[in-house]
């Protein structure tokens, strides 16, 4: 995570503060010396930082706080809200004109920001809810630019509209939005070609773009690892052309993150969106409130709970509870299981987002491997096995064990819990039911 060295310097602050029965005005100032120097070394701009400060301090040097019965919370409460302000406060949604118009989205930036990438995952997003996108190869200077582009919008199931690299930007961008008005096209994504450095020749073709194309959004794109940077290009864009907001990309990354917290104070410009990794799905929509909670360790159990529900097939979850109550799942159901959880992401992306679990799995590497190693000996079974564990005997087993790649002490532990699972569900089943046939919805599908 971005925010990680930023998020142990904030908390080691707060930890002295809490500990404190009493404040005085000089423990206020020394406090907001360390998280100043802190916010510096993440790459935050420095007049941003000065402002925080400024007004953190001028809330916190009061004598409803100081003299309060819980001065040290109630000082952390006011960074948490300050930073919440400095970020944007609300989430900005990107809003989508009638649906018989066509909304068209120009997505911009510079060469190695993971421009075309992030316009498909954009893309991906809008294709979930059920509308009907389309990409715009926009980019007919940069080598395999348009390949990449059809690539990753077959694999969101979107469709790509290109005239090669023969015709100008303009024309191809035109003639895009002609096709998605006569097909029923409701979001147009233009992928507009980036350059190593901002430059007089890439500002006139955006500029000319949205002269002959009713752009509804501008929309940049900006690498979160390049710091300060990444802050002085949403400055020069937003000066030359005009943006809506920013996709800040690689916040996954060994970055300090200042960007995060200074694009809205030093443009006024939102974060629509964060890219959090490689893959396709990797693009969250940006909360300024739960992005605070991350950097100052109170996780994020809304990010996690919306995970879930994303994740988890709630038929299948209702079937997984039938059976459960009926002490009659297998394991094809414990497979399913296990698949729905792993769509939620990595193991340590999610305990991270736990209020107080983030410091702790500071230097503990989860194996990721050994989590999937149940998967591993399930699908080594057959399915007559998978179905009824019973006909599971030593010589099954043995086969199964050498078939997952482990000891078969592991088969033999996996059966264990699983039977162990069985009878426990079967009691907890008995119990809730009760007497007079009330039945009781178990959470989650578990």
């Amino acid at each position: 995570m971005a925010f990680d060295s930023l998020s142990d310097k904030m908390q080691n602050v707060f930890k002295r503060l809490r500990s404190k029965g009493s404040l005085t005005e000089a423990d206020v100032k020394e406090a907001m010396k360390e998280v100043k120097r802190a916010l510096l070394e993440a790459d935050v701009n420095f007049k941003v930082v000065k402002q925080f400060i400024q007004s953190v301090s001028e809330r916190a040097i009061g004598e409803d706080v100081l003299k309060g019965l819980n001065p040290g919370q109630m000082v952390i409460k006011i960074v948490k809200e300050e930073m919440d302000k400095l970020m944007g406060s609300e989430t900005t949604e990107i809003k989508l004109l009638p649906s018989n118009e066509v909304t068209v989205i120009m997505m911009c930036g510079l060469q190695g920001a993971g421009k075309t990438t992030t316009v498909a995952k954009l893309a991906g997003k809008y294709k979930e809810r059920g509308k009907k996108c389309l990409l715009t190869a926009c980019d007919v200077y940069r080598p395999a630019a348009i390949k990449q582009l059809e690539i990753n919008g077959e694999k969101q199931g979107v469709p790509v509209f290109t005239m090669g690299d023969q015709n100008s930007p303009v024309d191809i961008a035109k003639a895009s939005v002609e096709h998605a008005a006569k097909n029923n096209i409701q979001i147009v994504f233009l992928d507009t070609a980036g350059r190593l450095h901002i430059d007089e020749q890439m500002m006139d073709e955006l500029k000319q773009i949205k002269e002959n194309v009713s752009v509804a959004y501008t929309i940049l794109t900006v690498d979160a690892m390049t710091g300060q940077d990444a802050v002085n290009v949403a400055t020069h864009f937003n000066d030359q052309i005009g943006i809506d907001g920013v996709i800040l990309t690689k916040l996954d990354g060994d970055t300090r993150g200042g960007a995060a917290l200074s694009i809205k104070a030093v443009t006024g410009k939102p974060i629509f969106y964060v890219g959090m990794g490689e893959k396709l799905s990797d693009l969250e929509q940006f909360y300024p409130d739960r992005m605070a909670s991350r950097i100052l360790g109170m996780g994020d159990v809304e990010s996690l709970i919306e995970k879930a529900q994303n994740a988890i097939d709630e038929d299948k979850a209702k079937e997984m509870e039938q059976k459960m109550r009926k002490a009659s799942f297998d394991f094809n159901d414990f497979l399913d299981s296990f698949d729905q959880i792993n769509k939620m992401g990595s193991m340590q992306d999610m305990l991270s987002l736990i209020p107080g679990m983030g410091s702790q799995l500071k230097n503990v590497e989860i194996d990721e491997r050994q989590l999937n190693r149940p998967k591993a000996i399930i699908q080594s079974m057959t399915m007559e096995e998978r179905s009824n564990p019973d006909i599971i005997n030593p010589s099954r087993k043995r086969r199964i064990a050498k078939g997952a790649g482990v000891d078969i002490s592991e088969v033999n532990r996996l059966i264990k819990q699983f039977d162990q699972m069985k009878k426990m569900m079967k009691q907890m089943s008995g119990m809730m039911g009760g007497k007079r046939g009330k039945r009781f919805r178990m959470p989650f599908g578990f």
